[in-house]
């Protein structure tokens, strides 16, 4: 793939990000397409592309591009409560990279990194939220952060996976 497509894929997979997320349900943390739209990029165009998509959708959001669920941007969305779940999103796909490097480019390869990927954004998020309760000195006990922000998205985040991968599997060969 040219230079000038893997640049072109990448934005438009940052794109499809921020549309992700804009197709949002209100709550504490919302409900939105924005795990489907980060698992999709990885899977369609690899852990390298894919990892700089969710990067160039990250710093159009710091730099208040309204890309985020709600149509919000800015570092306060980042460094705000739910902050956590979205920049686990990069850790995600740096793990699903480092996987693909190590094992390959393969559907299980992609669907196990994706869960394991999807598990150390929900820890990430949930440390993140914890820690900015704390500091706003209010008592939240993991149980309540963990039934309020993480157990109430684990179906619909593995569907989301599960759509990323077959999607991404069909398209490939497209592009």
């Amino acid at each position: 793939m040219t230079r000038t497509k893997r640049l072109t894929y990448t934005a438009v997979m940052a794109v499809l990000m921020a549309i992700c997320s804009w197709i949002t349900i209100p709550s504490t943390i919302p409900f939105t397409m924005q795990t489907f739209g980060v698992f999709f990029a990885v899977g369609l165009l690899g852990g390298k592309e894919g990892t700089k998509a969710i990067c160039l959708y990250l710093l159009l959001g710091i730099l208040g591009v309204p890309v985020f669920s709600g149509f919000r941007g800015g570092p306060q969305v980042l460094f705000g409560m739910t902050g956590g779940y979205i920049l686990g999103f990069l850790l995600a796909a740096l793990l699903m990279w480092g996987m693909e490097r190590i094992f390959g480019r393969s559907l299980p390869v992609f669907l196990i990194s994706a869960v394991l990927g999807l598990l150390l954004c929900y820890l990430f998020g949930t440390l993140w939220f914890l820690f900015l309760n704390l500091r706003a000195g209010q008592e939240a006990g993991i149980i309540a952060v963990l039934s309020m922000c993480v157990f109430p998205f684990v179906i619909p985040d593995l569907l989301k996976i599960g759509l990323a991968a077959l999607l991404s599997r069909r398209l490939a060969p497209l592009i």
